[in-house]
């Protein structure tokens, strides 16, 4: 298993009650801080991030045909070569997932999906409770 080195969506994950819950490491494994009742649960946020990931995974692969028209709009590009490499990476998402928990994502992309309404509510279990992604409806998104 890849070592994680950073919570991914720090600044992006809530309490139930709206709060944002800060990061603190435990050793060097990032958690997220859920305060209830006065005491500070420790939420392993590799378990949390991961949850979130599999939710992208799979809105990905229902919308496949979507996602890589999409894709290759933003690219300007339609032609073969580009539509099989953007689908090859499409097909290959958990490679560039396994890749973010060395990385991180920049905090500059967590600030803009903070201010896209982006945001992850747990519980004390480190479930995901709620996700809000940002969306614009299909006419709007030029699709």
């Amino acid at each position: 298993m890849i070592s994680m080195t950073k919570a991914l969506f720090e600044g992006l994950v809530l309490d139930e009650a709206g709060n944002a819950l800060p990061v603190a490491y435990v050793g060097s494994d990032p958690t997220y801080v859920l305060v209830e009742d006065g005491f500070a649960y420790h939420v392993d946020a590799r378990k949390v991030d991961e949850q979130v990931l599999s939710m992208f995974r799979e809105q990905v692969q229902q919308n496949e045909a979507l996602v890589s028209e999409g894709v290759l709009r933003m690219l300007g590009k339609d032609d073969l070569f580009t539509k099989v490499a953007v689908d090859r990476q499409i097909r290959n998402l958990d490679q560039h997932f396994a890749q973010l928990f060395t990385v991180g994502i920049p905090e500059q992309a967590r600030q803009y999906l903070g201010m896209l309404g982006f945001s992850i509510v747990i519980n004390r279990h480190g479930e995901v409770v709620d996700l809000k992604m940002p969306s614009l409806p299909i006419d709007e998104a030029g699709l």
